[in-house]
């Protein structure tokens, strides 16, 4: 059996569930939404941790699971800004959804199967600047980047570079965007708020994802600097399948094992020079949106992995 968590109608899960069925596994979803109906009990002991889900009419040993797929979000968030719409929830049943979800999430991070991802591994992506690290090691060039809230910082590395870029620091998703005028003449704001500048370099993005010993890569050919939200410019974003060179693959495969994360999308640049630069990892990756409709390859290599160890 394979686990499926997260909210079941997320259209990453929804796909997970799909290769699932076409696969023939049985498989179990732990939806979010529904842990107040769930009870977990767990047990410790020197050379043995025992740990059980009881669900729909279900007693799941989690110890004999094969895989987890885990795509949960935070549990502290969840009852009020997606419960409330559906049903409302006595604040007992509220309690128990958020702690059952915390102890579920906890529990993944020692189970003795294959879990995609453990969610203390994903907190490497809390702090951009602490992946930049492995990104180097993964022999990946990086584009020149400044962390600052000092404003005349800022414009020494536009007198080198020109053209730049901005983002947060967080792990929240926010919208890269061209240093323009607009947001120069509100620089006095910068020192706020600590911000990553990088130089805005030439060429196109390539997303890959990993899954474990498999890879699948996509060009992003689009007019914005953030393609994701390309819509909002009046652009459109294509995608199309990319064959990436071999040593290109293998600094993919040793990124994601340095930070052990056996599924993650990786976002890459290739310039018009010939360079391949990294920028970041994605440690939840919605690979659905680089998943054509058509295809199920990538939810099928997760499933594959899960239940045997390969997704190849």
């Amino acid at each position: 059996m394979i686990i499926i968590a997260g909210i079941k109608s997320e259209e990453p899960v929804r796909l997970v569930i799909e290769s699932a069925e076409l696969a023939g596994l049985e498989y179990f979803v732990f939806n979010q939404g529904d842990a107040h109906l769930y009870d977990i009990n767990f047990s410790a002991g020197n050379r043995h941790h025992g740990a059980w889900l009881y669900a729909s009419n279900q007693t799941i040993d989690l110890n004999k699971v094969k895989g987890v797929y885990f795509r949960m979000m935070d549990s502290s968030i969840f009852p009020d800004n997606l419960n409330r719409f559906r049903y409302q929830m006595d604040d007992a049943s509220k309690k128990k959804l958020v702690f059952i979800n915390e102890v579920f999430s906890n529990i993944c991070d020692i189970l003795p199967c294959r879990v995609l991802n453990r969610p203390n591994n994903m907190n490497s992506n809390f702090s951009k600047i602490y992946q930049l690290k492995y990104i180097r090691e993964a022999g990946f060039k990086i584009p020149p980047t400044l962390v600052t809230n000092n404003k005349d910082c800022v414009s020494n590395m536009m007198a080198q570079h020109r053209n730049l870029i901005f983002k947060s620091l967080s792990s929240v998703r926010s919208i890269v965007k061209p240093l323009e005028a607009a947001y120069l003449q509100r620089m006095d704001m910068l020192k706020y708020l600590p911000t990553q500048f990088q130089k805005c370099l030439d060429g196109f993005n390539v997303r890959v994802h990993v899954v474990e010993d498999a890879l699948f890569s996509m060009q992003i050919i689009s007019k914005s600097i953030d393609y994701r939200y390309s819509g909002r410019d009046g652009n459109e974003s294509e995608l199309i399948p990319y064959e990436l060179p071999t040593d290109i693959k293998k600094k993919c495969f040793k990124l994601s094992a340095s930070l052990s994360l056996p599924l993650c999308g990786i976002d890459l640049f290739m310039t018009s020079d010939g360079g391949c630069y990294c920028f970041e990892v994605n440690p939840s990756p919605g690979y659905s949106f680089f998943q054509p409709s058509s295809s199920t390859e990538i939810s099928d290599a997760i499933v594959k992995y899960l239940q045997h160890g390969t997704a190849r």
